[in-house]
């Protein structure tokens, strides 16, 4: 495929990656960032794109691959190490200050919330809470996966309605 064939392939395809970008990033500049290098990668990757085959889809590819390189690139970024106290991981733009007398009365409403759930519910929930994973929860419950899936999750919402952050 010649060079000025691809280009034409390549800009006949480009404006739906633009509404992907928007949704990887939820940020309208740094979409436009995200679809500018996707169109530098393929424009210089041209040699590795196979005629007839989809190319929004390599496009996709390439667009999420780019996304998921700086996101990882940004997290590692917001860590360092320190090797002067027992060679723990910090996140030096954390701020929050525990308060242990908040957080045992939150913990108190947490219960109550859990405690006047249905029982239907609260048995799912419970197990979950204490780590069970959901087939072992069905078994143990002898219900179906999907039954005890959609319990924990009302189970949830219920909790949420009742927890009203203050």
């Amino acid at each position: 495929m010649s060079t000025t064939d691809f280009t034409v392939l390549l800009l006949g395809n480009a404006d739906f990656l633009k509404p992907f970008a928007v949704t990887l990033t939820k940020d309208p500049e740094q979409a436009k960032d995200l679809f500018q290098e996707t169109m530098y990668r393929a424009l210089a990757n041209q040699e590795k794109y196979l005629a007839g085959t989809n190319i929004r889809a390599w496009l996709f590819t390439i667009m999420r691959n780019i996304f998921i390189n700086n996101y990882r690139r940004k997290t590692k970024q917001l860590l360092f190490m320190d090797y002067a106290s027992n060679d723990f991981l910090f996140n030096y733009q954390q701020t929050a200050i525990g308060n242990s007398a908040e957080s045992n009365m939150r913990i108190k409403d947490i219960q109550g919330a859990v405690h006047v759930l249905p029982v239907i519910f609260k048995k799912p929930f419970q197990l979950y809470f204490e780590g069970f994973k959901y087939y072992e929860i069905a078994d143990i419950l002898s219900e179906p996966l999907g039954t005890i899936k959609s319990r924990i999750h009302f189970a949830r919402r219920m909790l949420k309605t009742q927890l009203v952050r203050h």
